[in-house]
């Protein structure tokens, strides 16, 4: 725990805020800032109890990595995967949800799982409710941090559909947590980044979902068999301010 955390205080300073609340945050030199915009599937019906759903935004994670594919540091994640503060997973300690960070992290539990815990919350960077909008996250890199790789991880719960069904069982390979699970597995987006270049933007691309029931920390680049889980995000956007 204490090596990732010295890796999170080195690599930058941030701030996420709603796209509502922009106005609010004041941007410098280049500060870069990480803009998801939300797609049609954004929003899912999450079913609570009598045929009655709640809208439910996203679980996400943003982070970095160099560009070997190591971990260096969490630039934001959802609190519910920071705190283990699911409201009707039961026992299901959602490892489906995020996988491909939880794994990245390299962190590993009293459980042997590689997701934080109540007792043991992620605290190394920044977390929050994902906004029922788009959002931005302002990121200030750390000096001499030039050539890196920005990942954004992707979930809904119970975002079934025909190749990822309700009725899975346990050991399939299309399962991915029981009827409070995942459905569709979490998409990943990246972006290299180099600030020694003349770029001013980047736009971040799907390569790839994460395992369905969370078992690895695998990118599986096949992603014809999602449906909705694409249109979650509309497009990510890290742009470098003048």
């Amino acid at each position: 725990m204490n090596k990732t955390s010295i890796f999170a205080g080195a690599c930058m300073v941030l701030l996420a805020c709603c796209s509502c609340n922009n106005d609010l945050v004041e941007y410098k030199k280049n500060d870069l800032k990480i803009t998801l915009e939300k797609g049609e599937s954004w929003l899912h019906d999450f079913p609570l109890f009598l045929g009655i759903n709640k809208k439910n935004p996203p679980q996400i994670a943003i982070w970095l990595e160099d560009r070997d594919g190591n971990y260096l540091s969490t630039v934001y994640v959802t609190h519910k995967i920071a705190t283990q503060s699911w409201q009707m997973a039961g026992k299901n300690r959602r490892k489906e949800s995020l996988p491909h960070w939880s794994y990245s992290r390299g962190v590993k539990y009293d459980d042997g799982l590689y997701l934080p815990t109540k007792k043991e919350p992620f605290t190394d960077g920044l977390t929050g409710a994902t906004p029922h909008d788009g959002f931005d996250v302002k990121m200030q890199p750390a000096e001499g941090l030039k050539q890196f790789r920005v990942k954004i991880e992707i979930n809904h719960s119970t975002d079934f559909n025909d190749n990822y069904p309700k009725s899975a069982q346990e050991g399939d390979k299309n399962y991915s947590g029981g009827k409070e699970g995942s459905g569709q597995p979490a998409v990943i987006y990246a972006a290299d980044i180099d600030l020694s270049s003349d770029a001013t933007s980047y736009v971040a691309t799907l390569v790839g979902h994460s395992s369905p029931d969370g078992s690895d920390g695998q990118i599986y680049p096949d992603t014809s068999s999602l449906t909705s889980a694409l249109q979650i995000v509309k497009q990510i956007t890290i742009t470098i301010q003048p």
